[in-house]
């Protein structure tokens, strides 16, 4: 694909103030957001599968949240999961500004995989993934715990900066996302599909 190509389909859903100002806060305290081409896939599932429930694994400043939300049934949730306070503090900024009110989120500060246990067996929509890159495999198997039949699980950065289509580059972040494409294309009990936008957006839905 051409830059001038890739280029003109990353932007091709423009995003307003409310959300380039959610990705400013982000890129100040070093939590880089979803691309906005990603961000608008992620509206565009939640509103095909009528996304009522939504866990999100790495809140950031609220960027890929706000995109979720923007998608999700008016009465949705989205819970996100975050380690880090201050960006959690920083995303409620963000929610506000985009009018979204507190009942529709719930930000749960912790390790994910400590978190997501506790959450209900084939209760949600939608996963999205955006956390430790090296966990990523964790975060799979309980996304698919998670999601109801029909559901679908969004992992970002699964192109990794170019890497993870270089054999050559064996760090452990690129090995992790690597080893976790091959597996969900192996998986029978989801039907996978990597799209092409920002880092890389890989989905898979779980099957009924």
């Amino acid at each position: 694909m051409k830059p001038a190509t890739w280029s003109y389909a990353e932007t091709f859903i423009v995003e307003d103030d409310v959300l380039s100002r959610a990705r400013a806060r982000g890129a100040e305290v070093g939590a880089m957001p979803i691309g906005q081409g990603g961000g608008a896939a992620l509206r565009f599932l939640a509103a095909v599968l009528g996304a009522k429930t939504v866990v999100e694994i790495g809140t950031g400043c609220g960027v890929s949240g706000i995109w979720l939300l923007r998608g999700m049934r008016p009465d949705g949730t989205l819970t996100s999961v975050d380690i880090e306070a201050e960006h959690q503090r920083l995303a409620r900024e963000s929610f506000a500004e985009a009018g979204i009110t507190s009942q529709r989120t719930r930000l749960i500060l912790g390790h994910a995989l400590d978190v997501l246990p506790r959450l209900t067996d084939g209760a949600y929509d939608l996963v999205f993934c955006d956390g430790d890159k090296k966990e990523y495999p964790d975060y799979y198997e309980e996304a698919l715990r998670l999601l109801r039949p029909g559901g679908v699980v969004a992992i970002d950065n699964t192109l990794w900066h170019d890497r993870v289509p270089d054999p050559a580059q064996r760090d452990p972040q690129t090995v992790a996302i690597r080893e976790l494409g091959k597996r969900i294309q192996d998986d029978d009990r989801v039907m996978p599909v990597l799209l092409p936008v920002g880092d890389g957006l890989l989905c898979a839905a779980k099957r009924g």
